[in-house]
């Protein structure tokens, strides 16, 4: 007999409207997506049924979450998407790859997490083609992680598909997942429909005073109404009659639930009790393995039936409980050697070829103590899970492996290996619970050195802040003498840490401090390696200057450049060849190896350095003007920081918000920035908002707010790399506040800094021509205007164009100005540095030039969406490639078509070229 359908949505009108709204829009032929939000038992699953049966004329695709599956990778998506994979032939070829990779169908690396949601996204919208789809997903705050990260990307990319998608979440579990997505918050009923449901499932007299305490105590609450109803005598309903509360009621309601539950489960016959074990141990809901296990342990027809006719438990085509929290009473009912049992029937019920991982997972559920083989057929099975479902699911098998290791020395080394694996996966306070289990366990003083250096990362990852160089340098001059090569890249770490904290870093971890460290640390054996080059080039930096550092950091760049470092050596130092390309003044290099680092963290499904990679790429595209690719790039950064949890200041938003020139939308960013990163005690985010401010101000002529800002930002205390970047901004509000030895000063600063790149002169004669008079003034000009033009950083060139202009002006050169000024006003105006283009039309119409303002057209009504998807159009892309670019759906692209076609008044791709400005 099915399990019932539960009355909870009684009096449910506006959630039922809700519903139905949804279930319109998808019929329509548009996306729809909300999450239930309520506490267990508040009819969150009753209104999933509910929407399901109401869904004529469309597909239905139901699962659930199961609590002990959270740990299984992509399980809750495989169960959503196996029915859908005969659509998988019209994907995109590498989108069809990622889903095979992702369940297990075909051996790779792993997939790119924002191509598995790309994939999904597609999956859905192919299926949807032919009749509209909805996805019904209920304890969704039990799917695992990677299928929560997977169904967000989604529901925040679902548009102009037919798909609707329904996800429930448990209040008090799930307050943090999901997002950004539209919440339907569930409450108790109201007190009037509260007792009409009270008084329709009792079949006697309930008398008026105990209605209203039940209702009181469960808070309207219709399940706990129910069930707590359905535990007292008639003499109570009746009247009130009873003994004294029994002592397992008091508490909040999930538990009293699930006691009611627990109790309703101990009173079944042994075999019945035994079935329902076994079901609640397997999290997949597989009725067929089901009956596998339960042949092994002579249970038949009989034992389902009696758990059937309580209404606990329906075994048909899936296995399905009454409520989770019976689930979680058939479980906890069970005692901890019968839960072993049940684990290990699973697992000899399992099929070894087809599902290995899930069934050396049971054997660990199993597992009476220390078990060697398991623990290492757990570490086996976690670098296949890598390559499958990504760093995630690797740390928890790892992390399963530690607690079945007996040997200390091993136990030492898979906890360090769980904890670095957890570290890169984002997940640092477990990867922190796991370095205290590995340092209670170690064996020798190199084990205990490693913790130390695993716990400076971890602080370093989580926080950036004022501890993480400390902890980092005491780690590396304990591993000097245990192992060299590991002390210099811990010393390279704390390097890095140190230049990110600043002057905020703590006692003992400022740059200079950490340099000499290094200085003095025993050097490497034999050839240096790529980390030994950017290790010594950058301490040499800051002891002895840029010259004495520039050849060694300019091999540590042809290094990377020269494919001489693995895809892992990529994703943990390539920031750091950046860095070392920007201290030679190395664009071109940057350029490169920008582009590199996002293509192996892409490659390598990374997403935390994929965040940093696409910070460094972005602040490339901004230093050339291309403020539409940086735009793309820190939009897609935070995707990836929404998906990690990264919350670190980025370069990219701070210059390209600096740049744009629009004071309302900076100066919060800006205000933002400097208050969250100095409680963090990250110095460097201080003085990049700082600098990114300088920028702006200069472009609206308010050079007094600019020097107020840009001076603080270049102090000796602050990494010599991210003050190059600010001196020339001080220089200009110097010189054009009249504070001429202040801009000599830093000007100063600022040729010691320099190579002989154009980029470094060019901004170096821009910067003297400002300090400067006469002849020599318009040679540096002149010289900064050839420089800076063989590169790639327009709006340098665009300034020192303005800058020429200025000079000339203000010189009576009216005609020799307006060159100049023409050149920098089309430059600046093309690239969107719209404050900087102001500037130079004023300094224009002070020429007598008659100037428009440019005007606000069609095309800016363009949203930064719409924008990119029609410069891509006009390149030559298909609305394929623009869907998997943007990891949005083809149907997605094609509704943005329809708005932007009626926004530039135009019918077809064709007119692109001509709608759009160069």
């Amino acid at each position: 007999m099915p399990v019932p359908r539960s009355p909870a949505f009684r009096g449910r009108a506006r959630e039922r409207q809700a519903l139905d709204g949804l279930l319109d829009r998808v019929r329509g032929g548009e996306s729809a997506v909300l999450v239930i939000r309520g506490e267990a038992g508040i009819g969150k699953t009753a209104l999933m049924h509910y929407c399901a049966r109401q869904a004529s004329g469309c597909q239905l695709a139901q699962i659930h979450g199961v609590e002990s599956e959270m740990e299984l990778p992509l399980a809750a998506l495989h169960q959503l998407c196996t029915p859908m994979l005969s659509s998988l032939d019209a994907l995109p070829e590498p989108q069809q790859r990622v889903l095979r990779v992702a369940f297990g169908l075909t051996s790779e690396p792993a997939p790119d997490r924002f191509v598995l949601g790309l994939a999904v996204l597609t999956l859905l919208a192919e299926n949807a083609a032919a009749r509209p789809l909805i996805c019904l997903i209920d304890d969704a705050q039990w799917l695992d992680e990677a299928s929560s990260q997977v169904l967000g990307f989604v529901g925040r990319r679902l548009l102009a598909e037919p798909v609707g998608l329904l996800l429930a979440v448990r209040e008090a579990a799930g307050e943090a997942l999901f997002p950004g997505l539209q919440a339907l918050p569930l409450e108790g009923l109201t007190d009037e429909d509260a007792r009409a449901l009270l008084t329709a499932a009792i079949p006697g007299h309930l008398d008026n005073r105990v209605c209203d305490r039940i209702v009181a105590e469960t808070g309207g609450n219709p399940l706990g109404l129910l069930e707590l109803a359905r535990g007292m005598s008639e003499a109570e309903l009746g009247g009130g009659f009873a003994g004294p509360p029994k002592a397992s009621l008091p508490g909040h309601l999930q538990g009293r639930l699930q006691d009611h539950y627990l109790r309703r489960v101990q009173v079944l016959p042994g075999p019945a009790r035994q079935l329902m074990l076994l079901a609640a141990a397997d999290p997949t809901g597989d009725a067929a393995l089901l009956w596998r296990a339960a042949q092994k342990l002579g249970l038949g027809p009989d034992a389902a039936a009696a758990a059937d006719a309580e209404q606990l438990l329906d075994i048909g085509s899936q296995v399905r409980f009454r409520h989770p929290l019976v689930r979680s009473a058939a479980y906890a009912a069970g005692s901890p050697e019968d839960r072993r049992a049940a684990h290990l029937t699973l697992a000899t019920a399992t099929d070894a070829q087809a599902d290995p991982e899930r069934r050396v997972w049971h054997l660990a559920a199993a597992a009476t103590g220390p078990d060697e083989d398991v623990a290492a057929a757990l570490e086996q099975a976690a670098a296949k899970i890598q390559a499958r479902a990504g760093l995630a699911a690797s740390a928890a098998f790892l992390q399963r492996s530690v607690m079945l290791t007996a040997e200390p020395g091993r136990h030492t080394e898979r906890a360090l290996a769980a904890a670095l694996a957890h570290l890169h996966a984002g997940a640092f306070d477990i990867a922190l619970a796991l370095l205290a289990r590995a340092e209670a366990h170690a064996v020798d003083d190199l084990q205990r050195a490693r913790v130390e250096m695993l716990r400076g990362q971890v602080e370093w990852a989580s926080v950036t802040g004022r501890e993480a160089p400390v902890l980092l340098m005491q780690a590396a001059k304990r591993l000097e003498t245990l192992d060299a090569e590991l002390a210099r890249e811990t010393y390279l770490h704390a390097w890095v840490a140190s230049h990110l904290a600043g002057p905020l870093a703590g006692p003992g971890g400022l740059l200079l401090e950490v340099s000499r460290a290094v200085q003095a640390a025993p050097q490497p054996a034999g050839a240096p390696r790529p980390g030994d080059l950017l290790l010594d080039g950058l301490t040499t930096m800051i002891i002895q200057g840029r010259a004495a550092a520039e050849p060694t950091l300019r091999r540590a760049v042809s290094a990377f450049l020269g494919d001489q470092v693995s895809g892992e050596e990529w994703l943990q130092w390539g920031i750091f060849a950046q860095m070392a390309a920007m201290a030679v003044w190395d664009f071109d290099s940057w350029m490169a190896l920008s582009a590199r680092h996002v293509e192996f963290a892409r490659a390598l499904g990374a997403l935390a350095p994929l965040s940093i990679a696409l910070n460094g790429r972005g602040s490339v595209a901004t230093h050339c003007g291309d403020f539409e690719t940086a735009t793309s790039l820190a939009a897609e950064k935070d995707v990836v920081n929404e998906v990690t949890g990264i919350r670190l200041a980025t370069t990219c938003d701070l210059l390209l918000a600096g740049y744009r020139g629009r004071p309302a939308e900076a100066v919060p960013l800006f205000t933002a920035t400097m208050e969250d990163s100095t409680a963090r005690g990250e110095g460097l985010a201080v003085q990049m908002a700082n600098w990114a401010a300088a920028v702006l101000r200069n472009g609206l002529g308010r050079y007094a707010e600019a020097l107020a800002v840009a001076e603080p930002a270049a102090e000796e205390t602050y990494s010599p790399l991210s003050t190059q970047l600010v001196l020339p901004e001080l220089i200009e509000a110097a010189a054009r506040t009249g504070r001429a030895d202040l801009a000599r000063e830093a000007l100063g600063q600022l040729s010691a800094m320099t190579t002989g790149s154009d980029w470094a002169k060019g901004l170096e004669a821009r910067s003297r021509a400002l300090v400067s008079e006469g002849r020599e003034a318009e040679q540096c000009y002149a010289e900064a205007v050839e420089r800076l033009g063989r590169t790639p950083l327009r709006p340098d060139l665009a300034r020192a164009h303005l800058l020429y202009g200025e000079w000339l002006r203000r010189e009576n050169r009216r005609l020799d100005a307006r060159h100049q000024l023409h050149a920098a006003y089309d430059l600046l105006g093309a690239i969107g540095a719209d404050a900087f283009a102001e500037r130079a039309r004023r300094e224009l119409l002070a020429t007598g030039e008659k100037v428009r303002k440019r005007e606000v057209d069609t095309y800016s009504q363009l949203t930064s969406q719409e924008e990119h998807i029609v410069r891509l159009a006009r390149d030559g892309r298909s609305n394929r490639e623009i869907a998997a670019e943007l990891f949005i759906s083809t149907r997605t692209v094609e509704w943005h078509f329809r708005k932007v076609f009626a926004k530039l008044g135009i019918t077809s791709r064709r007119d692109l070229h001509n709608a759009l400005p160069p």
